[in-house]
């Protein structure tokens, strides 16, 4: 039986898609976010901490989990695009792409010939989806361009043209730098919203999905209602060091000045 990809399913019925973000290579972490529900999970190989290795230790956990799996590689790389493939992911989002030569490349790599020049050997993809996976992979796997730089903005229209690709994902962080901003998620300046604006309009223009890395879920849902289509909301990382300093802050607040110490005898010995 052919396997299908869950975002193109989701998208083929007008739906938003939540992505949750790993930069942990952590199996107990993997496992609690996939828990979640999110509709598909990102595994960060550029700016996460997780190698080749990881992808074969949590890319059957979130598949476990019912997400779909996908793996931002650490660069416009064939050789990391192809073996990230053959792991087992269903979509590849390639970082820091700013022509239509390199959305071409990206491409390429993601499909076999003719209509790319992708290598034949699913070792672990032919195990998750089965016998018939190259039958189908073409057709279902996600090419993915990365726009956070002036230059891809400026290059937008003929990146969108490229053949088989399968949709964009805007990085605020690097985007905003690129016009003299601080980097960060959940942009308010208007001069940033008129280039997500762009963007979007491009995007739908051209009839492709449009996906942004969001710092908060009131943002990501503020942005799906404007017209995005894959919605990441922070990390797990991120989410980790959310939580762990709101229980000590919350301890703090709630245990008030019964847990304050004695400072006055701190670190002063005493006389028996």
């Amino acid at each position: 039986m052919a396997f299908r990809n869950p975002l193109r399913q989701i998208w083929g019925i007008g739906g938003k898609v939540l992505n949750g973000w790993i930069a942990l290579p952590s199996p107990l972490a993997a496992e609690a976010m996939a828990q979640a529900g999110w509709d598909s999970l990102t595994i960060d190989m550029q700016h996460g901490t997780a190698d080749y290795a990881d992808l074969l230790t949590l890319l059957p956990i979130i598949e476990k989990a019912g997400a779909a799996p996908l793996v931002r590689v650490p660069w416009l790389d064939e050789a990391i695009i192809m073996r990230a493939l053959d792991a087992g992911a269903l979509g590849i989002i390639a970082p820091m792409i700013e022509s239509a030569e390199d959305a071409r490349r990206l491409v390429s790599a993601c499909l076999y010939p003719p209509q790319g020049t992708r290598s034949f050997g699913p070792t672990r993809a032919r195990l998750a989806r089965g016998d018939t996976y190259a039958d189908t992979a073409n057709a279902e796997v996600l090419p993915i361009a990365m726009i956070e730089t002036r230059a891809a903005v400026e290059s937008i229209e003929s990146i969108l043209a490229v053949p088989g690709l399968g949709g964009i994902y805007v990085g605020p962080a690097d985007l905003s730098l690129s016009y003299g901003f601080a980097p960060g998620f959940d942009r308010e300046e208007p001069e940033i919203l008129k280039v997500l604006d762009d963007i979007l309009a491009h995007c739908i223009s051209a009839g492709l999905p449009c996906g942004l890395h969001c710092g908060s879920s009131i943002y990501a849902a503020r942005m799906a209602r404007r017209g995005f289509s894959l919605l990441t909301v922070s990390s797990d990382a991120r989410v980790l060091e959310s939580g762990a300093k709101t229980i000590v802050s919350s301890f703090g607040s709630a245990c008030g000045e019964f847990c304050l110490p004695d400072t006055k005898n701190v670190g002063k010995s005493t006389a028996y």
